[in-house]
């Protein structure tokens, strides 16, 4: 995946969205068929629903805390699951907050079914590594260019790109010493101290050159844009490739993990992919093969959806 600095390569994108409030304001209009694939909830089982509080926790041996986290069964949810257990229906339009029975004015992020387990709401604007590639194996099979497209990526991640004053990007240490001020009160008093100096550079996780390179700007996102084979994405290990992959938090401990493309398609614009960030849900355009048979594969939960329809809340 090599990084394009001439974005114009999506400006076919920009030409056929709209401005309101369907699913045109990010997924392109003129494809034959839609599908909207569910991003996956959380379920837990909770025995007893005996939650420790965090003092008693913090007195546990490990024994006991490796102990009760084996009780604790967190595994993915499909919707409908969900809905089998709140006693609701899924269809194309549904919504989390209902699909979980929510009532007014209370939080839908996470509810407690009859049947005494805990459903959280599935992530915005992305879904697990096993299930894009599941999608992306429909969808390099579905174009004439399966080694040729572009992937544009939200450049609103945490930590993404550089930025002047900072870029939310941060790691936290354990140590012995004792604590220092917050950097964020040191830099503030800074700032009154003298508001007139010049803001300190934050890299990212991708290079500087990058970070201040041109944008692929859509209504309402800016994405930063790579070249890539949409047949890659159909294996998992696609990450370790990523140019955005974040190698300073692998150093430091963490997992190889990197955000999946916020918007995927070919050369040959058969289809595209667009996983919008307030979206709990991933729409493909594409044809009606294509849709069929993203609809039909037992790993992806996903439904057809017409054009023109609305994903936003209460629509």
């Amino acid at each position: 995946m090599d990084w394009i600095s001439d974005v114009s390569a999506g400006d076919w994108l920009r030409d056929r969205l709209d401005d309101d409030w369907s699913i045109h304001h990010f997924v392109p209009h003129g494809f034959e068929a839609y599908a909207r694939v569910f991003h996956p909830a959380e379920v837990r089982s909770l025995p007893d629903r005996a939650v420790p509080t965090m003092d008693a926790w913090m007195r546990m041996p490990d024994s006991e805390q490796q102990r009760l986290m084996g009780l604790f069964d967190d595994r993915p949810a499909t919707w409908a699951d969900a809905a089998a257990a709140f006693g609701t229906t899924v269809h194309a339009l549904a919504q989390w907050q209902r699909i979980v029975a929510t009532p007014p004015e209370e939080d839908w992020r996470s509810r407690i079914a009859p049947d005494g387990r805990e459903f959280t709401c599935p992530d915005e604007g992305r879904m697990p590594v096993a299930q894009f590639a599941a999608v992306a194996a429909h969808l390099a099979s579905h174009t004439s260019t399966p080694d040729a497209g572009c992937v544009a990526v939200w450049e609103g991640w945490g930590g993404l790109v550089g930025a002047y004053g900072g870029n939310g990007r941060g790691f936290i240490e354990l140590t012995d010493e004792p604590p220092r001020e917050p950097a964020v009160w040191s830099s503030l008093r800074a700032n009154f101290e003298n508001p007139f100096r010049k803001a300190q550079w934050h890299p990212g996780i991708l290079s500087d050159e990058i970070s201040k390179g041109a944008r692929l700007a859509l209504p309402d996102r800016d994405h930063v844009l790579f070249g890539a084979a949409p047949s890659s994405f159909a294996d998992p290990s696609w990450i370790l490739d990523a140019p955005w992959r974040d190698r300073e938090a692998e150093a430091r401990g963490f997992e190889p993990a990197v955000q999946h493309p916020s918007i995927l398609w070919p050369s040959d614009h058969a289809w595209v992919m667009v996983s919008e960030i307030d979206f709990d849900s991933t729409i493909v355009a594409g044809s009606a093969e294509l849709i069929r048979q993203i609809c039909a594969d037992a790993a992806i939960e996903a439904l057809p959806i017409e054009e023109g329809a609305s994903m936003h809340a209460g629509a």
